[in-house]
């Protein structure tokens, strides 16, 4: 095991990483940016180093000052955590070149599932079951027109790299799908550099799953369950729960396998996740994506099987074996998302946290990038913190949901707490039969 990592993130993510890295004896490096000095995840650190302003080019996603902070502190591994950098495959060879050992898959397995359009191609060789859809790039909007009167109307427009939902868009006819796709590419050529697009069928009422899963030094690749990640705002993901309260056993064994067939296919070493949209009616599902890093959403598979998968993350980049014998899940869990933004119409905000009183009891777990005093800058994605809860069955862990975010006070900037009280409040939600469409008819948008 390497004596030391540094963790190449912000925020809650950042200090979820540090936590497990400090209880396993490993000197925790943070880097920060000018705007966060003060979050709670720079204090935790054993180290701590300021790599920029504010400004994400200039600071997190500044490989070069990343890299440097990591020599300068002697680390000897670094982790990206969740975002941008975890899928770089460009940033992983990168910290290989400087002899880091790299805390995820291998750059080739980060680059083959890091273009959507290539994923799909090679899921479909796989075997794994794969949407209609496009096998190349869109190069234009009439290209666009074709592809979708051959697939089908409605349609996903989506740039090919990514994840996040960013620039993603559903389109019901041609001025829609037109609109979409410039706006998919102009998306992408602004985050991503290029602008590649893919469209693919579009599925009315589907449930979005993801199976985690886990690549083993010998190649062996583990399936967790599965998460539940239909509530969305924007094709973002604000509450994750497992089990999923829609599948049947005959839909949750057949995902598994097919997630673990697209972790094989790839060479997945470390966490993952197979993500998946699900058409109830027909009982059928389809790959969408593969994350090759650590997924957000791991809290709640954590709460029902008692494997600490950053743990098992270190343990595989060190070549060591990991420390479970069984990953059956046992109980449901429950995570919110808490963002600083408006719960009306889910933009950003920002100020001054005057108070911060998180709820406490059996079967809660707050991962908090901030507390009291803290400011929340503009800078930054809005996510504040995660609340997740277990129950013995799913009763149980709404009930303790229920009174979680009731107790859950956060004054100063706004957040979608109202919102999440809503939602726990909504019969579709409390009954299971959600789907990916829920906050759009919560808020009055139709399509």
């Amino acid at each position: 095991m390497f004596e030391s990592v540094l963790v190449a993130n912000r925020g809650e993510i950042a200090g979820r990483i540090l936590h497990t890295a400090r209880a396993m004896g490993l000197k925790a490096i943070a880097v920060y940016s000018e705007a966060d000095a003060d979050l709670p995840f720079v204090a935790e650190a054993d180290e701590a180093v300021l790599i920029g302003p504010a400004d994400p080019a200039r600071s997190y996603l500044n490989t070069a000052a990343i890299l440097e902070a990591a020599h300068r502190t002697n680390a000897r591994a670094v982790h990206p955590g969740d975002g941008v950098l975890a899928e770089s495959a460009s940033f992983a060879r990168q910290a290989a070149a400087r002899d880091l050992v790299w805390v995820g898959p291998p750059p080739l397995a980060v680059a083959r599932m890091g273009d959507k359009i290539n994923a799909r191609n090679l899921m479909k060789e796989a075997g794994v079951p794969v949407a209609p859809g496009v096998w190349e790039p869109v190069p234009d909007a009439a290209t666009a027109v074709e592809e979708a009167a051959r697939i089908g109307y409605p349609v996903m427009v989506k740039p090919a790299a990514g994840d996040g939902g960013l620039g993603l868009a559903a389109a019901h006819d041609e001025p829609s799908l037109r609109a979409a796709y410039a706006a998919a590419r102009a998306a992408a050529e602004r985050v991503f550099g290029h602008g590649e697009v893919l469209i693919e069928r579009y599925v009315p009422g589907a449930r979005h799953i993801e199976v985690p899963i886990l690549g083993l030094a010998d190649g062996t690749v583990v399936a967790f369950g599965e998460r539940d990640c239909s509530v969305q705002r924007r094709y973002q993901k604000i509450v994750e729960e497992t089990p999923s309260p829609g599948l049947d056993p005959g839909l949750r064994d057949g995902m598994a396998a097919a997630a673990v067939r697209a972790g094989e296919t790839v060479g997945l070493r470390g966490a993952g996740s197979v993500e998946f949209l699900v058409d109830p009616a027909a009982r059928e599902f389809y790959f969408l994506e593969m994350s090759t890093r650590l997924p957000s959403g791991h809290v709640v598979t954590e709460m029902v099987t008692g494997i600490d998968l950053v743990e098992q993350q270190f343990r595989i980049a060190a070549g060591e074996p990991v420390s479970f014998t069984g990953a059956a899940p046992h109980g449901h869990a429950i995570a919110f998302r808490v963002h600083a933004e408006d719960p009306q119409r889910f933009l950003p905000g920002s100020g001054e946290i005057k108070v911060w009183e998180e709820p406490v009891g059996d079967g809660i777990r707050i991962d908090a990038g901030y507390a009291e005093g803290n400011t929340v800058t503009p800078h930054y994605h809005p996510l504040i913190a995660k609340l997740s809860v277990r129950g013995d069955d799913r009763e149980h862990a709404l009930a303790r949901a229920r009174a979680a975010v009731d107790a859950f006070r956060i004054e100063g900037p706004p957040t979608n707490l109202p919102f999440l009280r809503e939602l726990l409040g909504r019969p579709e939600f409390a009954a299971g039969t959600y789907d990916t469409g829920m906050v759009a008819r919560m808020r009055g948008v139709v399509g």
